[in-house]
């Protein structure tokens, strides 16, 4: 009888890695599984606060750190890092022959482990391709051509899943799983409020904001005139006592001019106003919780959990500039462009519009409700892994 199978898992990012939390779980406690996790990226920079310490205190085992040498916010960063990350990880999957490689989302890193292990021939799973993005951000296509790689799809909604068959995927190829960070919104796994609200100092009468903008990678030169509206915006809020929570972006080029915008707007010490490198998907989730149903506030910036988790927690959502533009959407989002009295009535229509909060705390999430851990472990246990698998053929 054979034993079980081998799943190498690659992972580049924080934020990323919050997502695949609930599928590591998932291949860690199925026995027809052994997941072996490569980190790399972001995750062993100490400027983004070195969060392979946070993936090791989740109980997980590091197999191999890669090591992606290249100059941040270069302009061939992206490029090189591309290169290198191939170089190492083809390294550590000819050492480790895998079954399956499991990969996530639509960035540089991930794109450069895709290519890695399809081009090694190498059975190939690819979480979250379909997604639609016009922002601006490399990530829309890097996300199809990952798509065209990979031999599975587990896509986060139905939308993403008929997309992925438009692009010529076989049908038969597709599962459409849901977005996974929900499994651990569904197992009420985050910070509870009174946690957050002692470590924080906030006041829970008082509003609360998080904070997190990334830079849009093609236009990475303008990164920190972009950010410069929604932190004046920030700064006459915390005038009116907001309390809020500031988060370094990923590091994507342009992230550092940003963090150094960042820092500046901390060394004011406004009153109420807190920076972070990294909150950890714990604490980032049980933002939302607070400053959704069990409190008054709003997730601000451009990230994409704005998006795709904040609706879980009836969470008010804020989404500044195009870095999302054309991304399905719940009706707790409220789009607004580079511009600061934009920006303070939309915040402060989260907090005081009743009737926009019970819309916001009774909207659908269109990426589903939980459970695709266990759905993705579970093809990944049983597919057949032969030639029809790894030689793809064109539907269109």
């Amino acid at each position: 009888m054979p034993g079980p199978r081998k799943i190498a898992v690659f992972t580049g990012n924080r934020s990323e890695y919050g997502l695949q939390y609930p599928v590591l779980r998932a291949i860690a406690n199925d026995p027809r599984l052994e997941y072996y996790l490569l980190a790399g990226g972001a995750h062993l920079r100490e400027d983004f606060g070195r969060t392979s310490d946070e993936i090791r205190n989740d109980g997980f085992q590091i197999y191999r750190e890669v090591r992606i040498e290249a100059v941040p916010d270069s302009p061939a960063y992206t490029a090189q890092s591309l290169g290198a990350g191939v170089l190492a990880i083809s390294a550590i999957l000819a050492d480790l022959q895998p079954d399956f490689t499991v990969i996530y989302g639509d960035r540089f890193e991930s794109f450069a482990a895709m290519i890695a292990s399809t081009q090694m021939n190498i059975a190939t799973a690819h979480i979250e391709g379909g997604d639609y993005t016009e922002g601006g951000a490399l990530d829309d296509s890097v996300r199809h051509a990952m798509t065209k790689l990979a031999h599975l799809h587990f896509t986060t909604n139905a939308a993403a899943a008929e997309r992925v068959k438009a692009l010529g995927e076989e049908p038969w190829r597709v599962f459409m799983s849901g977005l996974p960070a929900l499994d651990l919104i569904a197992d009420n796994c985050f910070t509870p409020p009174a946690a957050l609200l002692e470590e924080f100092g906030f006041d829970a009468s008082r509003p609360i904001l998080l904070f997190c903008q990334h830079s849009v990678t093609t236009e990475q030169e303008c990164a920190a005139s972009q950010i410069q509206p929604s932190l004046q915006a920030l700064r006459r809020l915390a005038d009116e006592r907001y309390q809020m929570v500031l988060t370094f972006p990923n590091d994507d080029a342009g992230g550092v001019a940003i963090i150094g915008e960042l820092k500046k707007f901390a060394t004011e010490k406004r009153l109420g106003v807190q920076l972070v490198r990294n909150l950890g998907r714990s604490r980032f989730h049980g933002m939302l919780n607070l400053m959704g149903k069990a409190g008054k506030g709003a997730i601000v910036g451009n990230s994409s959990a704005g998006i795709k988790e904040s609706p879980a927690f009836g969470c008010p959502a804020v989404n500044i500039g195009s870095r999302q533009n054309g991304r399905l959407r719940a009706m707790n989002v409220i789009d607004v462009p580079y511009e600061e009295d934009s920006i303070m009535a939309a915040i402060r229509r989260c907090v005081d519009d009743q009737v926009f909060l019970n819309l916001c705390r009774t909207c659908e999430n269109p990426y589903g409700s939980g459970n695709a851990g266990a759905r993705i472990a579970d093809v990944l246990a049983t597919v057949p892994i032969d030639t029809k698998l790894l030689q793809k053929k064109m539907t269109f």
